[in-house]
């Protein structure tokens, strides 16, 4: 019976699904909306889903679930985390959490070997959510962090460093200067590859669904401002 990993991730607004099979090929499908429209993980993930399976041999061959756990938009995690737990629980699958930042930075290093990668989501608020690796060693935490602290810490790096996801584009004229590069905007390199989130779940922790909870990094918008309330 195959054994494929069905993951899929909804922190930034793509909405991205993959099927990876047990001899390493790999179905996507993603949801990339239109400069100024909504993300649409609600609508899209399902049925991206399907589409996926399809084409990989149904749930029968599904024998690990993923998800994106971020950092990332509070609403495309709750609905991709919500969506995963749901699916784990009806399937009687196991559900395995990866990092964005994580996946980003694995799909860089995919790309140039032996470089530091620097994931950089665009997280709003004029920050970044940012980690490095070298590898598979962790050598920048995740944290979100304005975009002038960030330059500071990526000069700390090294001399190869490749910096990508949307965040790197946003700030590329201020993380340019500390001797990074940034593809250019319409690379793949800054959306989250469906493929390497797949491959790191096979690696990480499997965990009951109601374990595998999203990772903000910060105070979500709404309980910002209901703590900022007199």
């Amino acid at each position: 019976m195959s054994r494929a990993v069905l993951g899929f991730d909804t922190a930034t607004p793509d909405t991205v699904v993959a099927l990876l099979a047990p001899d390493g090929g790999c179905g996507e499908e993603r949801h990339q909306p239109p400069a100024g429209e909504r993300p649409g993980h609600a609508a899209q993930l399902l049925p991206l889903a399907e589409r996926v399976l399809a084409g990989g041999g149904g749930w029968e061959a599904v024998h690990l679930l993923a998800v994106g756990t971020g950092p990332g938009s509070f609403t495309g995690l709750r609905i991709g985390i919500a969506t995963a737990r749901a699916l784990a629980q009806g399937r009687g699958l196991p559900l395995a959490g990866v990092s964005t930042l994580r996946a980003l930075a694995a799909a860089g290093a995919d790309e140039e070997p032996g470089s530091t990668v620097l994931a950089v989501l665009d997280a709003r608020r004029g920050e970044a959510f940012a980690a490095a690796w070298q590898g598979d060693e962790l050598v920048l935490e995740p944290a979100a962090l304005a975009p002038e602290v960030l330059a500071e810490q990526a000069a700390g790096l090294g001399e190869s460093v490749l910096a990508v996801g949307d965040g790197a584009v946003r700030f590329r004229d201020r993380l340019a200067p500390s001797g990074l590069t940034v593809p250019a905007e319409d690379s793949a390199l800054h959306h989250v590859s469906g493929r390497h989130l797949c491959r790191l779940a096979t690696r990480a922790a499997q965990r009951p669904p109601e374990a595998v909870v999203p990772d903000y990094l910060r105070l979500p918008d709404a309980e910002i401002a209901r703590r900022s309330r007199p």
